[in-house]
């Protein structure tokens, strides 16, 4: 496979500001130059049809395959050789929850990617099949999600742990032939066993059932020994669902396999469904395609992150959200570089110390995590003592995303945690799982800007990012708005919702016509800035003001007492709305809640202004969150109302929701009524 271009170690550096104007004034020379970096079966002719619907479509007329690009091209390839082929590591595993540690070259993982492609294709699954990958973090999920890229099956990867209805309600929309997940996984203090979840999934969902389940067994659990084809019908639940599936064990089924050639995919055939969660209830299948998505992350990794053949990038995060697609799984490998795949959390696993054991111990050059990451480090380490604890010199930046990194959370990162790494930036960065890679960044890569506490830098090169009022007109620097996205959008961004062309026009382009909607909220400042202050149904109104409850979080964040803080607003009779923060104390700290709460109120006042008055202040021993970092802000709300609320299918402690309702009743808040608890 063969027919373009392909980029080296090496990398010209340029100016931001004639690099974004050239993406968005000639978008197809842009791209056209940025595509040199990919292998193509068929080079494409043609960059960019803008007359497609509901969106643009990148090229077009090419033909790729993206593991080939992940994988062949770096053992097999022209350069292979020069950049030390296939020897160089590409994959690195560490599990803090079992002690495992592996690496697999790039000839290695190719081995096992195109095994494991060919047990697929074995059992019947092609092109255009659909793959439902269950699995916890362990070297199976990136094998088993290159392997459908070989073969273009396209994987839908599922959390591992989601509950049943979850995973049916995925299983239902993207009908998948197959499924892949493990005997279990591992979270500090529990074990989750995934069968008997799929087994329920299964048995919920109303589609046609995949043909075959493969299952991973992991030593940390029981062996599970897999009855014949016609005898599991006696064991499994008697829905026509499960007796259909033929449940095999994944060394069973890539025994004898056939090692899988690429199969060339059309550069808009999709590589994947992702879901995320859906206002409805009923989660949205975001399509990505191949070659968009393989020229853009390409791109991004070079520019943006400033990494390249042989460095090693630790994104922090799961393969079942955004962050592991494409910062774990493919834009590393897509350039040459080392991905790091971890299963641990950032504290507890043992301790605060856990990540910086693995930057030092792994030589990491650009660790991507979330906010929350680092608020629970400095909850639980605030001097950052453990820190000190490991040589950090290999670390180039440290990316966030996912929330907002509020000014006291950077401030602790830059002057606390690196106080010795002077040149090792604190990078804020926005994007989300429908554009699949960065919106806004500092692009290291490129031209490093000054770092603004608080913002998360410029527009990246193909963006073209506005921010509008109610009714669609730009508003004047330092007005919060509606941030939106001028089309056409880049390569790599959403092609479409899977099989819900309507909802993804009712969701995403109806609002503002000839724009995407983010549905955040922020604004630019002078410098040409971006804020970001939190989802557009976030924002307070307040006496006919409308105020941002990042704003307010931003203020109360700075406060010494403060590990971190979630601020929502509830109905008023006399001002509309009226703010509420809940707080969580850093370790250690003691203070008076009433002083605590007249501090916040003065602080929120001074930094934002007289309008801005806070109206409590409640201590929690925690704030729900999902599994990827963010506060559960609506489901505060909900409870603090006392509407009736679900647990959502994605948080990471259920029992936080208990402890917060008991603790908002303790404070006995004005004027709030009884909770109705759970719906």
């Amino acid at each position: 496979m063969g027919g373009g271009g392909r980029a080296t170690g090496t990398h010209a550096k340029h100016e931001y500001r004639p690099v974004y104007q050239t993406s968005l004034v000639d978008p197809a020379v842009f791209w056209s130059s940025a595509a040199t970096a990919i292998d193509w079966e068929v080079a494409p002719t043609q960059i960019v049809d803008t007359m497609a619907r509901p969106v643009t479509r990148w090229f077009p007329d090419a033909r790729l395959n993206t593991s080939f690009n992940a994988l062949d091209r770096h053992v097999h390839g022209d350069t292979a050789i020069e950049e030390g082929g296939a020897n160089r590591p590409a994959l690195i595993y560490d599990s803090a929850m079992t002690g495992a540690r592996g690496v697999f070259t790039y000839a290695e993982l190719l081995e096992e990617v195109s095994r494991f492609a060919g047990a697929m294709a074995r059992l019947g699954v092609t092109k255009g099949d659909r793959v439902i990958i269950y699995l916890p973090m362990i070297p199976e999920a990136v094998i088993a999600m290159l392997a459908c890229a070989r073969i273009g099956a396209v994987h839908s990867v599922v959390f591992g742990g989601f509950a049943a209805p979850e995973l049916a309600a995925r299983i239902d929309d993207a009908e998948p032939v197959l499924i892949v997940t493990a005997s279990g996984g591992l979270e500090p203090g529990r074990r989750v066993d995934y069968p008997p979840i799929v087994l329920h999934a299964l048995d919920l969902a109303e589609s046609v059932a995949p043909r075959n389940v493969i299952v991973k067994q992991r030593a940390q659990f029981p062996t599970i020994h897999f009855p014949a084809p016609q005898a599991a019908t006696e064991s499994l639940p008697s829905s026509a669902q499960t007796v259909a599936a033929q449940w095999l064990d994944w060394e069973d089924a890539v025994r004898d396999a056939p090692l899988a050639d690429p199969v060339p995919v059309d550069a808009t055939d999709p590589l994947y469904i992702l879901y995320t969660s859906g206002t409805t209830g009923k989660p949205k299948g975001v399509v990505r395609d191949n070659g968009g998505h393989a020229v853009a992350l390409a791109w991004s990794m070079r520019n943006i992150y400033d990494v390249g053949p042989g460095q090693v990038m630790w994104a922090a995060s799961d393969v079942g959200w955004v962050v592991g697609h494409s910062y774990i799984v493919y834009a590393p490998l897509l350039v040459g570089a080392t991905t790091l795949l971890y299963e641990g959390k950032p504290v507890g696993t043992p301790d605060a110390g856990a990540y910086w054991r693995v930057v030092a111990e792994h030589k990491v050059r650009v660790l991507f995590t979330a906010p929350t990451a680092l608020r629970a480090i400095r909850k639980a380490d605030p001097d950052a003592a453990l820190a000190h604890d490991y040589d950090l010199s290999s670390l180039r930046a440290l990316f966030c995303a996912g929330e907002r990194l509020d000014p006291a959370t950077y401030e602790w990162a830059t002057d606390v945690l690196l106080a010795d790494r002077p040149d090792c930036p604190v990078v804020d960065h926005w994007w989300q799982t429908e554009t699949g890679w960065p919106i806004c960044a500092n692009l290291l890569g490129l031209q490093q800007l000054p770092i603004k506490a608080g913002s998360a830098s410029v527009p990246v090169p193909g963006f073209r990012l506005r921010v509008l009022d109610a009714e669609g007109n730009p508003v004047a620097p330092g007005t919060e708005g509606n941030i939106v996205i001028g089309l056409p959008m880049p390569p790599g961004t959403l092609t479409g919702l899977w099989r819900d062309e309507d909802r993804f026009v009712r969701s995403y382009m109806s609002a503002f016509p000839g724009h995407y909607l983010t549905g955040d909220s922020g604004y630019f400042d002078d410098d040409g800035y971006l804020f970001v202050l939190g989802r557009s149904d976030d924002v307070i109104n307040m006496a006919g003001h409308r105020l941002s409850a990042g704003s307010i979080e931003a203020a109360i964040a700075g406060h010494y007492a403060i590990a971190e803080c979630a601020v929502i607003g509830l109905p008023d009779e006399l001002k509309g709305q009226r703010p509420i923060a809940y707080v969580v104390l850093k370790s250690g700290v003691e203070i008076d809640p009433a002083q605590l709460r007249d501090e916040l109120i003065a602080r929120v006042r001074e930094q934002i202004g007289t309008i801005a008055t806070l109206n409590d202040a409640v201590v929690v021993t925690a704030l729900p969150k999902t599994r990827s970092g963010k506060i559960l802000r609506k489901t505060i709300r909900q409870i603090t109302a006392g509407d009736a609320y679900e647990i959502p299918s994605t948080i990471e402690d259920p029992s936080v929701l208990d402890a917060l309702q008991r603790q908002i009743a303790d404070a006995k808040l004005p004027h709030l009524p009884e909770s109705s608890g759970q719906a």
